[in-house]
C-alpha cells in the first residue's frame, strides 16, 4: 500500500492495539500525536491531509478519563473537545479532502436493552445521553460525537464496548474486576480489544458500506459470570464482593451514573466480519493471561 494509514491517538489503549495490528501485517502507517500535528485545528488538519493524502485515517483520539469516567466530571472541557468537537473537525477536514476514515465511538451511549428485550441496534437512538438527561458527562459527549457525524460521507463509526484482552493493564476490563474492592452486578456487551481492531480494520479492508457498526463480541455477560470464569481459570481465587445494588454503588463508589447495556452486533456479522462469542473470548483471554 503506497499511501500510509494515519492513526490519531495512537498512544492510547486502542491506538496501541491498532499499531500492533498494522505492524503485524506489514501495513505502512503513521502514528500521529498532537505534538506532531494539531488535528484539533481544522485548517492545519485539512492542509496536512491535502499534502500527505493518506489512504485512510483511524481516529482513536478522545477523552475517557483516568482512572475512570468519574474524572470526566472534573475535566469537562477536555472531554467535550476530545469526544464531540474533534469528530466534527475530522468530518470537515476529511470531507474537504475526500479522505475516508473511521471513528472509534462507544456503546456507552445506551443503557439496558431495547424494549423488546433485544440488544440495541445501530438504528436505535441513544438512551443514555444529554438528551435523555440520565448520563455521565463522558457518555453525553460520546453521543454528541455521533450526532456531529450523522450523515457523514466515507466514514465508519465503530462502537467499542468495555475492552479487554489477555494483557494485564489498567484499561483492561478484566484487570479492573481483579483490582476493584467491590463489584457492581450488571449485564453488558464487551469488545475483545484485538478482535475489535481487527474487525474495524476489516471494515475498510473489505470495503463494507460506511456507517455505524456495533463492534462487540456476540452475546452478553453478567459481572457474576465473568467472576466465575476468572475463578475457574485460576487467574484469581479472590472472594469477590458485590454492591447490594446500583444505588449502593452510586452511594459508595461512583460520582456519576454508569452505562450497562447490551448491543446487537448482527450488522457486523452480516457484513462478513466475525468475532468470537463473548464468553469464549473471555475464557481465552484468561487462559492466556499475562500478569503485569
Amino acid at each position: 500500500m503506497s499511501q500510509p494509514i494515519w492513526i490519531l491517538g495512537a498512544s492510547g489503549y486502542v491506538g496501541s492495539a491498532y499499531q500492533r495490528l498494522l505492524e503485524s501485517r506489514g501495513i505502512p502507517f503513521r502514528a500521529l500525536p498532537r505534538t506532531d500535528l494539531d488535528y484539533y485545528n481544522p485548517a492545519t488538519l485539512t492542509l496536512a491531509l491535502h499534502e500527505a493524502k493518506p489512504a485512510f485515517v483511524v481516529n482513536c483520539a478522545g477523552y475517557t478519563g483516568k482512572p475512570n469516567v468519574d474524572s470526566c466530571e472534573l475535566h469537562k472541557t477536555e472531554c467535550l473537545f476530545g469526544n464531540a468537537i474533534l469528530p466534527g473537525v475530522l468530518r470537515q477536514a476529511c470531507g474537504v479532502t475526500g479522505t475516508p476514515w473511521g471513528h472509534i465511538s462507544s456503546g456507552c451511549i445506551f443503557t439496558g436493552r431495547r424494549a423488546d428485550g433485544n440488544g440495541f441496534r445501530e438504528t436505535d437512538a441513544p438512551n443514555f445521553s444529554f438528551r435523555t438527561n440520565n448520563c455521565s458527562f463522558y457518555s453525553g459527549t460520546k453521543a454528541l460525537g455521533e450526532e456531529v457525524l450523522a450523515g457523514a460521507r466515507d466514514c465508519y463509526i465503530w462502537r467499542l464496548r468495555i475492552p479487554f484482552n489477555e494483557v494485564d493493564s489498567p484499561r483492561n476490563y478484566l484487570t479492573k474486576l481483579l483490582r476493584y474492592d467491590r463489584l457492581l452486578e450488571a449485564e453488558n456487551s464487551l469488545s475483545q480489544l484485538d478482535e475489535f481492531v481487527r474487525a474495524t480494520w476489516e471494515c475498510w479492508e473489505k470495503r463494507v458500506p460506511f456507517g455505524i457498526y456495533n463492534v462487540t463480541n456476540p452475546g452478553s455477560v453478567t459481572t457474576h459470570e465473568v467472576v466465575e470464569l476468572i475463578q475457574q481459570s485460576g487467574v484469581s481465587k479472590k472472594n469477590f464482593q458485590f454492591f447490594s445494588d446500583e444505588a449502593d454503588f452510586m452511594k459508595r463508589a461512583a460520582k456519576t451514573p454508569r452505562s450497562n447495556c447490551v448491543l446487537d452486533s448482527s450488522k457486523l456479522l452480516a457484513s462478513g466480519i466475525v468475532m468470537s462469542e463473548v464468553h469464549d473470548a473471555i475464557a481465552k483471554a484468561l487462559k492466556n493471561w499475562k500478569p503485569e
